[in-house]
């Protein structure tokens, strides 16, 4: 028998997992499959970023440089769409948001491991990111093992190594399961690839680019929580918009930002 685009997307079994919890004389509440729909796309493409920085750091250890480019753009672009989500988002009023928010009991976004992992591969390490995970279950192992691992900028700063530049051996050495933190000594080497470079200068804007995408996102995603509940308490007992705001405007890579009053 033929593979049916029905078999190869598996799309009876996607299709069943939408699954409002509301209750009411007539069903569940109109506005929560949107809700349940939009979060298990979010889902999705957090699993395909993994999927494409894995790959990214792959290119990197190989010396792929154009296929680094090629990944490095595809990134900014899921994560343009994931911005554009919000705008669906958005459409939920108040009003109905909060016609079925009851249901969602614990459950909150703030629980997304895979969102954790993302963070953690892009160089945001923070282990008591970890705490809402229970020590043993699959979610935890996964972020620890994330969490001792080099990161995105980890394989970069090694491309840049092994293709001759010198990049501080403190920053080298660092340890890999702390934040990223800047560096004047690698500062000055990365405005003379700028400079000399263009291809790797290239690479490092795709950077700044998912370094903005990510800042991007965050910001249109608590300015969607703050049209929806205001400033009260998230789900599952998050403090919602309060923590939200607390993470905008932290760049993923402080030297790529700090080098632009110097070029």
């Amino acid at each position: 028998m033929a593979l049916s685009y029905g078999d190869y997307l598996k799309v009876d079994e996607l299709i069943s997992l939408q699954q409002p919890l509301s209750k009411g004389p007539n069903g569940p509440e109109h506005d929560e499959l949107l809700f349940i729909t939009i979060h298990q796309a979010y889902e999705l493409w957090f699993k395909q970023l993994l999927h494409e920085i894995d790959h990214l750091m792959v290119l990197f250890a190989e010396d792929e440089k154009f296929r680094c480019l090629h990944t490095l753009k595809r990134i900014r672009t899921i994560f343009k769409t994931l911005v554009q989500q919000v705008d669906i988002l958005e459409t939920l009023s108040p009003l109905e948001f909060s016609s079925f928010r009851e249901f969602l009991d614990t459950a909150s976004g703030f629980q997304s491991f895979q969102f954790r992992e993302l963070e953690f591969l892009l160089g945001v390490k923070n282990p008591a990111k970890m705490k809402p995970y229970p020590e043993g279950s699959k979610a935890f192992v996964g972020l620890t093992k994330r969490l001792k691992a080099p990161s995105l900028w980890d394989a970069f700063l090694a491309f840049l190594s092994r293709r001759g530049f010198a990049v501080p051996l403190d920053v080298m050495k660092r340890d890999v399961s702390e934040p990223i933190k800047s560096d004047s000594e690698l500062q000055d080497l990365l405005i003379m690839i700028y400079q000399t470079e263009p291809l790797l200068s290239e690479i490092m804007e795709a950077l700044v680019d998912i370094d903005e995408g990510l800042q991007e996102w965050r910001y249109r995603h608590v300015k969607m929580v703050e049209r929806t509940i205001g400033m009260k308490p998230g789900t599952g007992g998050s403090s919602g918009a309060e923590y939200l705001r607390s993470t905008l405007f932290a760049p993923l890579y402080p030297d790529l930002w700090n080098i632009r009053y110097r070029l």
